[in-house]
């Protein structure tokens, strides 16, 4: 029978721009001040995962951390490393073999969009050549194409971006923290067809990490937990379209992210209509869209009541990145899904400040939802409960 696991230490570093701090070091200021959390010490850590795309091996973290020897396991999965890192901690604990695990991520991307190379990813260069490695292109086509399946409009896409800046605003951890109105948001230079320069995240930086224990560890050092009820990572099905693929086909496959949320709340004995706060993946605005269907909250084409009528806001229906999500807060690869669980262990904590959701009671969420989409076609999604 595996360990119920729970979350007893969060720590982050601000995302965005710091200068003359590495990604690395951001990681273990986000370390350090997890630990803090919990009330723990280094030493105290029985095993560790992390991962960063563009900042070193996460396991050198222990150069300033201490030279403890317990293992520490590097984790790349794209922008869902974070997710995997704390995915491979969870079962670390669940299985019984370890009390304490540390699940972190950081990164720091140069300025620009990101340029993955072909070959990385199984393509031939030509792929590169045509300029489809830039995700900026395949997003907006993507985008594109389910606007004209399901009737979204330009404005619905604009009015994500306006959330995600206002909640921004709320979040001491994010980077962009100023308002932006819908008219200037509408009218700002086209980067890809239909999408303008603030209806896309940026490449940025910061650290996260997550403390995770087993129940009897928690009560035994008397710590407040939050219950990791579910976490499901998934890979593409056949005929799926993903980012990185060179082609749709004539079927319609399924998506990892729908074979992900339905293992996640499988698993979790709950469903869709039972999460109170969610964060998902919005490395652009109409990713936000899409995920908010392929997750299970509201059918292919709502999406424009939804954020017409404010039931993504903080004290909307479903609270959807509660913190401004990629848009707000920037992508640094390492930490952007840890992230997410944070924002989520704070909310259900009581600490969200201005942005704190009220939850169905009022007394605040008791479930909370994290989604994350990467490349070449895979998600993974975290289920946390009060």
């Amino acid at each position: 029978m595996s360990e119920d696991v729970y979350i007893i230490g969060a720590g982050i570093h601000p995302f965005g721009r710091t200068d003359g701090r590495s990604g690395r070091e951001q990681g273990v200021y986000a370390v350090r001040e997890a630990l803090a959390d919990a009330g723990l010490d280094w030493a105290d850590i029985d095993c560790a995962y992390g991962g960063s795309a563009a900042a070193g091996n996460a396991d050198i973290m222990v150069n300033e951390l201490g030279l403890t020897s317990l293992p520490f396991t590097n984790v790349a999965n794209g922008c869902a490393t974070g997710g995997s890192a704390l995915a491979s901690a969870q079962m670390a604990i669940s299985s019984g073999m370890y009390d304490l695990a540390l699940a972190t991520g950081f990164d720091k991307h140069p300025r620009g969009s990101f340029n993955a190379s072909p070959a990385d990813y199984g393509l031939p260069e030509w792929y590169g050549q045509t300029g489809m490695m830039l995700t900026t292109q395949f997003f907006a086509l993507k985008i594109q194409r389910y606007m004209q399946l399901h009737g979204i409009s330009r404005e619905t896409l604009g009015r994500v971006s306006v959330k995600a800046f206002k909640n921004g605003t709320k979040t001491p951890h994010a980077w962009r923290r100023s308002e932006i109105d819908l008219e200037t948001i509408m009218n700002a230079p086209m980067i890809n067809d239909p999408l303008t320069k603030y209806m896309f995240c940026s490449p940025a930086e910061g650290g996260v990490a997550l403390i995770l224990a087993s129940e009897k560890k928690m009560k035994e050092l008397g710590a407040h937990g939050v219950k990791v009820a579910q976490i499901s990572v998934k890979t593409r099905p056949p005929d799926s379209f993903e980012v990185f693929q060179a082609g749709v086909s004539i079927k319609d496959g399924g998506k990892p992210t729908v074979l992900a949320s339905q293992a996640a709340f499988e698993g979790a004995g709950i469903g869709p209509e039972d999460i109170e706060v969610a964060q998902l993946q919005d490395t652009e605005s109409g990713a936000e869209i899409m995920h908010m269907a392929e997750n299970g909250f509201c059918a292919d084409g709502d999406q424009e009541k939804w954020l017409l009528e404010g039931m993504s806001d903080l004290t909307g229906k479903l609270p959807v990145n509660t913190d401004g999500g990629c848009l707000a807060c920037g992508e640094p690869i390492g930490a952007s899904g840890l992230r997410q669980v944070y924002e989520n262990v704070e909310q259900l904590r009581g600490r969200g400040g201005e942005r704190q959701v009220p939850g169905k009671d009022g007394t605040g969420p008791k479930t909370a939802y994290s989604h994350v989409y990467g490349a070449p076609g895979l998600s993974a999604v975290a289920i946390l409960e009060r």
